[in-house]
């Protein structure tokens, strides 16, 4: 009897056998494929993959699941299918998040990216009616203002035209915009205390086509952010970026458990 209440009790601590690994379906294998060649660079924006049949023939599956491979990495936005021409690595979309405001620079950066700037203005000005009236200024008050082109990985990504309290930031035309982005300056010495944005799409000015390096007629995300600090609006920025390779993105609420 003790010799069988042992054995049970033995039975019932030992850990229970490890599951066999569930082996990765066919298809998503191809789609690691394909991303991992992106990944490294082998394949950059704008390269023809391999056609179907030849991938179906390196991993030894039909011709169906390379499709339907293909198919699900062109619907997130990876690849470009072009009937009758083959499949290409699509234009990539940066991503911007609304909900932090963070700096151009971090954004990049995070995306293990390089980020480099170009100042094109860097002046004092009066404030016409309408942007004193977005600042709570009399007519004609003082105002900083600058435009400057931010690059990724030496792809124009970002106009940032903004306009700056003088009397939240003094020092506003003596930084040097090489080391510092007027977002990373103004969360210092303004801390956010609110926020207003608007998000549309619009047909760029001539000189912010030019800038981004994009047609005329292709229209690009604008965002128009306005910032408040210490009871007071500390600067109005209009941001515009190539509406074929940006999207913004955010999550709002707590992450599930």
């Amino acid at each position: 009897m003790t010799r069988a209440r042992t054995a049970a009790s033995t039975a019932a601590t030992e850990p229970p056998a490890a599951a066999s690994p569930v082996p990765t379906p066919a298809f998503q294998r191809i789609k690691d494929h394909v991303l991992a060649q992106i990944g490294e660079g082998a394949w950059t924006e704008g390269d023809a993959i391999p056609p179907e049949m030849r991938l179906a023939e390196q991993f030894g599956v039909s011709r169906m699941t390379v499709n339907r491979a293909l198919n699900e990495l062109e619907a997130e936005g990876v690849l470009t299918r072009r009937k009758g021409a083959g499949t290409y690595v699509a234009p990539q979309k940066y991503q911007a998040t609304l909900v932090e405001i963070r700096s151009i620079a971090d954004e990049i950066r995070l995306r293990g990216h390089r980020h480099r700037s170009a100042l094109y203005r860097l002046e004092r000005q009066r404030a016409t009616k309408a942007l004193a009236a977005q600042f709570g200024l009399a007519p004609r008050s003082m105002l900083f203002h600058s435009l400057i082109l931010h690059y990724e990985n030496d792809t124009p990504i970002q106009v940032e035209d903004r306009w700056v309290n003088p009397a939240l930031v003094p020092a506003y035309l003596d930084l040097d915009f090489g080391a510092v982005t007027p977002n990373e300056h103004l969360m210092k010495v303004a801390p956010l205390q609110r926020v207003e944005y608007q998000i549309e799409a619009r047909l760029p000015t001539a000189e912010v086509a030019g800038m981004l390096a994009i047609a005329p007629d292709e229209p690009a995300l604008v965002l128009r952010r306005r910032t408040f600090s210490r009871d007071a609006v500390a600067s109005l920025a209009v941001l515009w970026h190539p509406g074929g390779r940006y999207q913004f993105a955010g999550t709002l609420g707590q992450p599930l458990r």
